[in-house]
């Protein structure tokens, strides 16, 4: 009975692993074809391309450090970055529910939170990685984090161009 539960379990363990990956890199690859997209570079919209680019750049990164462990390299971002992400998710609901005229209280109490906690969080890891000269995880760091400014400012435009009434097409003209 042992035997059978430790394969179900090993079973389980490969297929989380499995998805994940795939998962991981079907998103990388998405976002290699919107910045083909946004830059006008139709080869890099090709979905053969941009899966590997996609790989190609996993690949670089298990380089980084001897014994292809090298994405153990950004594991001290993990916690961070994915808490963000959960406070960027919120701040995009909140965004759309604001849109709609819908009640958002439900979503921007816990977005201000995780948004404000995860960039102070962030701000602690990036004074760290200065410290202690980690330039990888420093410039990654900074990059995460201005990409969050960014897009809370995106953000409180299209709550400010809700509030004021403005359709999508308005906006776009605008933009």
């Amino acid at each position: 009975m042992v035997g059978l539960m430790t394969t179900i379990m090993g079973v389980f363990i490969v297929s989380f692993a499995g998805t994940s990956l795939d998962t991981a890199t079907r998103a990388q690859r998405y976002v290699f074809q919107e910045w083909g997209k946004d830059l006008k570079w139709n080869w890099m919209e090709n979905k053969w391309i941009a899966t590997f680019l996609a790989v190609f750049t996993a690949y670089l990164l298990t380089l980084a450090s001897p014994g292809g462990k090298g994405a153990l390299v950004l594991w001290p971002l993990f916690g961070t970055v994915n808490q963000l992400l959960a406070g960027l998710v919120l701040l995009a609901a909140t965004v759309y529910l604001i849109r709609k005229k819908l009640p958002s209280c439900v979503t921007a109490i816990p977005m201000v939170f995780m948004v404000i906690m995860t960039a102070w969080a962030m701000l602690l890891n990036i004074k760290n990685f200065s410290a202690t000269r980690n330039i990888l995880l420093l410039v990654i760091g900074i990059i995460v984090f201005v990409l969050m400014v960014w897009l809370v400012i995106e953000a409180i435009i299209a709550i400010g161009n809700a509030r004021a009434g403005k359709g999508e097409k308005e906006v776009k003209e605008l933009g």
